[in-house]
C-alpha cells in the first residue's frame, strides 16, 4: 500500500519519454513544412491575385 501512495505522489512523470515526442514532432514538421512549403506559398499567392485581380 505504501508503494502505491508513493507511486500517486511521484508526479515527475515520464520526462525523456516527453522530450521525445516533442523532438519528434517537432522534425515531423520540419519535414512537412519543407515539402509542402512551396506549394502552400504558391496557393496563397494565386488566392491574393485573384482576390488582388478585381
Amino acid at each position: 500500500m505504501r508503494t502505491l501512495i508513493d507511486s500517486i505522489r511521484d508526479d515527475r512523470g515520464d520526462v525523456p519519454g516527453w522530450v521525445l515526442i516533442t523532438l519528434m514532432t517537432a522534425g515531423l514538421v520540419i519535414i512537412i513544412w519543407g515539402l509542402a512549403g512551396p506549394a502552400l506559398s504558391s496557393v496563397f499567392e494565386q488566392a491574393i491575385e485573384r482576390v488582388t485581380g478585381f
